[in-house]
């Protein structure tokens, strides 16, 4: 199949017994630094030095490799692949070879995007395209990268998350010549230089962004307007950078075309869903070791996100209440048979807190001055807003790091709050995803960078733009042969009758 056979409308606008690895101290220094919440000036190398620990990845060695230079800063090492270059900055440029594996194994659940590749690499319908990404470095994402780069496009890649980096596969994409500026455990400082360091390069300039959250294309809007000027589009998929472009436009401040990735049904209905049915266990299984029978749990937010969450905790003996701000899925709520409640009704009783908003404070400190002792509390949306951790940094109260991403804040009365991931994502910072729901996404990001890179001048406007459901259906076509699935075809009497094209699209643009 062609690229020009592909969909493109014009967009509307609107862990085992085995597996576990004891932490060893050199000394009791080392321990000492282990349990003991950092300072301003010591938080960013204790970041780095818990950040080889058995959570960096659990399906690669990688992770296990030597780590004894794990005080110093990427930033402050040089290093150079294989092939000569120096552009790029990861936490140790020899575990590319993990990496490789890491990659791999995600490409044999990746089979659509792997199709999407071949099928189009031939035309290289994103030659001349220069794509600076900001989104989580896994191994999934690094299947999209490198498809990208095989479907012509030059791409220079950063973390949206601290925490979420996969070492071994940062490593593996800088070694095939992608500069790749990203370690696990960065400081707030790093996280920035590395954005930076993707836009700000001497001989090359982006005309293309995909972001993950929205703050690459902050930081390009703020720091490099002319460059922003010149962007032939972005794709986010995120709610918090979604949000942040319909601001920029009702502003009008958003000078070029952007696509709206998170509200389509294959990124909703899959990635949102699915992947946090699956992940959110695995994310507090791995952290916290909880038995979920029994335990009283407050959903924040009963979107796909929430829903997915609410579903896995419920099949396994949770007792769980919502809290929503929107009526219709306040509505939803009480049909699926959960309570729909106030946070602060039924703060004291919980045993798990977690948020699935997008927002911002929606886990205050009083609330959690409120919380009873050994409470977790966890964020599952993609901003670190949506818990009040900045008012957990006072004299009062101790921090006491118990093992990677879990910190126990300590009250004056002895009283413990465990916090996971410092309140950013839990699933990406703490586990894995499911493979083959991420290969949704990154099929439908590749599909939306390839029409918006090639769009005839004047199909998109300076606005932001959903992608239509012949796209979104095509994407779902692609995953259906991983289940020998086969779908039943319209006559031509019944697609007449109902008004439809017999290839699609099923559902009108609005669908969601």
């Amino acid at each position: 199949m062609n690229v020009g056979e592909m969909p493109s409308a014009a967009f509307t606008a609107v862990p085992t017994l085995k597996s576990v690895k004891k932490i060893q101290f050199a000394n009791a220094e080392d321990k000492q630094e282990f349990t003991k919440y950092p300072t301003k000036a010591g938080r960013r190398s204790l970041s780095r030095s818990i950040s080889q620990s058995s959570t960096d990845s659990y399906s690669s060695a990688a992770s296990y490799t030597d780590s004894s230079d794990d005080e110093t800063s990427p930033r402050d090492k040089a290093q150079v692949n294989t092939h000569g270059s120096s552009d790029f900055c990861v936490k140790n440029i020899k575990q590319a070879e993990f990496g490789r594996r890491e990659i791999e194994i995600a490409e044999q659940d990746m089979s659509a995007l792997i199709s999407l590749r071949k099928r189009a690499q031939g035309e290289k319908p994103l030659a001349g395209a220069k794509i600076v990404g900001c989104t989580h470095i896994t191994a999934q994402t690094a299947v999209l990268i490198e498809t990208l780069v095989a479907l012509g496009a030059q791409c220079r890649w950063t973390a949206c998350n601290i925490y979420s980096t996969q070492n071994e596969v940062a490593a593996a994409l800088a070694e095939t010549g992608v500069p790749v500026f990203a370690w696990k455990g960065e400081s707030e400082d790093d996280f920035w230089w590395c954005i930076d360091r993707c836009v700000n390069t001497e001989g090359w300039q982006a005309n293309m962004i995909l972001d993950d959250g929205g703050d690459l294309t902050h930081w390009v809007y703020k720091k490099y307007p002319s460059v922003f000027k010149k962007v032939r589009g972005i794709v986010e998929e995120s709610v918090t950078g979604v949000h942040r472009l319909y601001q920029l436009s009702k502003a009008g401040k958003l000078c070029v075309p952007a696509m709206n990735v998170n509200d389509s049904v294959t990124k909703q209905k899959f990635d949102n869903l699915y992947c946090c049915r699956e992940s959110i266990l695995d994310g507090l299984k791995r952290t916290t070791d909880i038995m979920f029978g029994g335990k009283q749990v407050v959903v924040c937010g009963y979107g796909e996100v929430g829903k997915g969450c609410c579903t896995a905790l419920k099949a396994l003996g949770a007792i769980v209440c919502i809290t929503e701000i929107d009526p219709i899925c306040a509505l939803q709520a009480c049909m699926d048979g959960f309570r729909v409640v106030k946070l602060s009704e039924v703060i004291r009783q919980m045993d798990v807190v977690i948020t699935c908003t997008g927002n911002k404070n929606v886990v205050t400190r009083e609330q959690l001055d409120r919380m009873k002792n050994g409470c977790i509390v966890c964020n599952m949306g993609h901003s670190n807003t949506e818990i009040d951790v900045a008012s957990l940094r006072s004299p009062e109260l101790t921090w006491e790091r118990v093992r990677s991403q879990v910190d126990h804040i300590i009250w004056p009365d002895g009283k413990r709050v465990v916090l996971l991931a410092e309140g950013r994502l839990l699933n990406l910072s703490c586990s894995t995803v499911p493979t083959f729901v991420l290969s949704i996404t990154a099929t439908t990001q590749a599909l939306a960078l390839i029409e918006l890179f090639n769009a005839p001048e004047g199909r998109y406007k300076q606005d932001v733009y959903l992608l239509p459901k012949k796209m979104d259906e095509y994407v779902a076509s692609l995953h259906l042969p991983n289940f020998d699935a086969h779908l039943t075809e319209l006559s031509d009497e019944q697609a007449k009758y109902m008004g439809l094209n017999k290839n699609g699209p099923f559902k009108p643009n609005y669908y969601r």
